[in-house]
């Protein structure tokens, strides 16, 4: 009874070749991918490079001279706490800062608690490596 050959058995030469053939297209691959990437990188820019425009309507930015709103009794109430434990660190300048940033953080805190998420909303964040 004879047996076929079939390609790729255990024939050593084959192996080899096949061998070769697999290390050459690895390393044409290896080779070609930053070329690849460079070539996609110039496509996709805009060969035209254009001068920033300024935003549509700036919005002013607020000075402390306009009308500031009170701040909330909690404000007030960490402003006390901050008095009581750095007061005599603190100029009268410094401690007004601080209760401005205080009464601040709390207004971005109230803002950021009245954003009801659902269960499916996902962190929004990009992650590079």
């Amino acid at each position: 009874m004879t047996r076929s050959k079939k390609p790729f058995a255990n024939d050593s030469s084959n192996a080899k070749q096949s061998r070769r053939r697999f290390t050459k297209i690895l390393t044409a691959a290896v080779v070609a991918a930053p070329l690849a990437a460079k070539v996609t990188e110039a496509q996709t820019r805009n060969p035209t490079t254009k001068e920033p425009t300024a935003p549509p309507n700036p919005q002013p930015s607020p000075s402390p001279a306009q009308n500031t709103p009170k701040p909330s009794p909690l404000a007030e109430a960490y402003a006390e706490v901050a008095r009581v434990r750095f007061g005599e660190r603190l100029t009268p300048e410094e401690f007004a800062r601080v209760r401005n940033d205080l009464a601040t953080s709390l207004l971005i805190a109230d803002r950021l608690r009245a954003v009801k998420l659902k269960n499916a909303d996902e962190p929004d964040f990009v992650f590079f490596a």
